[in-house]
């Protein structure tokens, strides 16, 4: 859940926030998220992209991931693929054989990894879209392998966190709000494509 930087330390990270309570943010962070990918993709040479949504459904406040998935299948995207959905999550158990899977099927994908993640109060309901990788799980004390070139995190909750049982106690209505936020963002990228090309 916590974020660390790839290629320079956190200081330096390119790091952008949306508050989802505000309606423009959802244009706001579909033009970024299209500016960084076309960056990204040519820096690492990359020709496709992957959207890997990362979490639970057995926990309110690590459904986002899932959530995200489960309505961007439902979209049919053309131009971005989906791993993690509510039917088929990628979390804990299963990182590790999913991270295979991407390096050894999908060579060619950028992968922006999807998560929830604990932060300052003040952020509950933001969104953060950076670069680099993650690391799932460091929101409650567990250590996963770094995922992904592009991220995206909504802030669930707040504080020091390391408590599994607090994201249990997440509102599932924020949780929701920035599902759908990301989600529909998401979808603008696509649309993005149909008059600028991408690669």
């Amino acid at each position: 859940m916590e974020t660390r930087r790839r290629r320079a330390p956190f200081a330096e990270r390119e790091l952008y926030y949306f508050d989802t309570n505000r309606k423009s943010e959802k244009a706001r962070l579909a033009a970024r998220l299209f500016l960084m990918l076309r960056e990204e993709m040519r820096l690492e040479r990359k020709t496709k992209v992957m959207i890997l949504c990362i979490g639970t459904d057995r926990s309110t406040g690590d459904s986002l991931g899932p959530l995200i998935g489960y309505h961007l299948r439902r979209k049919g995207l053309k131009r971005i693929q989906v791993i993690g959905t509510l039917r088929q999550p990628v979390h804990a158990m299963n990182l590790d054989e999913t991270l295979v899977f991407l390096k050894r099927c999908c060579p060619e994908y950028l992968v922006v990894a999807v998560d929830a993640s604990v932060g300052e109060y003040d952020n509950v309901g933001c969104i953060t879209l950076g670069r680099g990788s993650i690391c799932p799980g460091l929101g409650v004390k567990k250590r996963l392998r770094p995922v992904g070139d592009l991220f995206i995190t909504g802030v669930v909750s707040g504080g020091e966190g390391g408590d599994p049982m607090m994201l249990q106690s997440i509102r599932l209505g924020t949780v929701m709000q920035m599902a759908e936020c990301i989600s529909e963002s998401i979808c603008l990228v696509e649309k993005l494509w149909e008059t600028t090309s991408l690669v």
